[in-house]
């Protein structure tokens, strides 16, 4: 069985592994705790898809989304950042569905991530501003 969804070439060399979990934002490592808690299963960036080549077909530019969850067969991406700053990620998940189709993705905005990180008594107001 396959940990990713049917149609993901993990052999294709532009999706890159990893291995570590290091997470970017705090933000990201309270999420993860959250899946734990409801007893989701969950990958911390597992593959970057490249969005965009050059003439030789390197890779440019490429997406990682946040998180995988195995059981759902989703990718999570999550933004604590202000509704208004968030245009450049939503453009990035655009391409990512356009080139994906058959990827499943999630977007979680700050509203979403905060209201779940408070009802858990987790105040998260402090750091959300910073990119994730």
């Amino acid at each position: 069985m396959s940990l990713f969804p049917d149609g993901v070439n993990l052999r294709h060399p532009s999706f890159t592994p990893v291995l570590e979990e290091r997470f970017a934002h705090l933000s990201e490592e309270i999420f993860a705790r959250l899946l734990t808690l409801y007893g989701v299963t969950w990958v911390y960036e597992p593959l970057e898809f490249p969005l965009a080549w050059d003439d030789n077909g390197v890779p440019t530019r490429a997406f990682r989304p946040d998180f995988y969850l195995p059981e759902k067969g989703t990718f999570i991406e999550l933004t604590v950042l202000e509704q208004r700053l968030v245009t450049k990620k939503n453009r990035k998940v655009r391409e990512f569905r356009e080139l994906y189709p058959e990827v499943p993705i999630e977007v979680v905005y700050r509203g979403d991530f905060l209201a779940l990180a408070e009802r858990h008594g987790v105040n998260v107001t402090s750091f959300t501003t910073q990119a994730a």
